[in-house]
Parts: C-alpha cells; sequence; structure tokens
C-alpha cells in the first residue's frame, strides 16, 4: 500500500521559515512528478511546486524566490523549504506523488493528508 506523510507543519512568524518533509512508502516501481499542494480557510487547492524525478522545479507565482523544492531520489522524499513566509501562506499543505505502484499498472497521483502551517504574529 502506497503511503505519502508529511512533517514539519506548525505555527510560524511573518518572514519565518519552515521546511516540510515528504516520505513515500511502499511499493514503488516509478516515482514520477512529484510536488506540494495547498489549500488555504475558504480556497481551493492549488499548486504551490512541482519537481520532475530528474530534478527540475517549477513554482507557483506567489512563492518563487521564497520556496524551494527538492527530492531526494534514493529515500523516496519531497521536500520545501518555505522561506519569507506570509500570512497568505497559512493553509493545509498536501503533498502529491505520480507514481506507478508495479510494472502492470498505470501511473496515478496519490495524496499525504496534509500538514497545516500558520503564519502569524
Amino acid at each position: 500500500q502506497v503511503q505519502l506523510v508529511e512533517s514539519g507543519g506548525g505555527l510560524v512568524q511573518p518572514g519565518g521559515s519552515l521546511r516540510l518533509s515528504c516520505t513515500v512508502s511502499g511499493r514503488i516501481f516509478s516515482l514520477n512528478l512529484m510536488g506540494w499542494y495547498r489549500q488555504a480557510p475558504g480556497k481551493e487547492r492549488e499548486l504551490v511546486a512541482s519537481i520532475t524525478s530528474s530534478g527540475t522545479g517549477r513554482y507557483a507565482d506567489s512563492v518563487l524566490g521564497r520556496f524551494t523544492i527538492s527530492r531526494d531520489n534514493a529515500k523516496n522524499t519531497v521536500d520545501l523549504q518555505m522561506n519569507s513566509l506570509k500570512p497568505e501562506d497559512t493553509a493545509v499543505y498536501y503533498c502529491n506523488a505520480n507514481l506507478r505502484a508495479s510494472a502492470y499498472r498505470y501511473a496515478m497521483d496519490y495524496w499525504g493528508k496534509g500538514t497545516l502551517v500558520t503564519v502569524s504574529s
């Protein structure tokens, strides 16, 4: 059973930093695109950043220059370094991974349960 578990969320003051981590476990034949999404109160879930298996990152305009996504293919982890945090970054952050569980199945998306990030003074 594929499982994604996030960690690193918490309360931080504006201008502060947090590092989120996501570990993918279970049967993994091929781990493809990975990313971080977030959902703020009263808003739709949005893509924050994604990273290819070769390490190419893409970012939402709202976080460009402040957040950095990275992955460790040997450990099946993806991290999100968040700097210069703003109150509008407050949201539940979800880890996402597109993967094939075996050679006999199509790739599909898997999701973590989310970790809460609160930016407030």
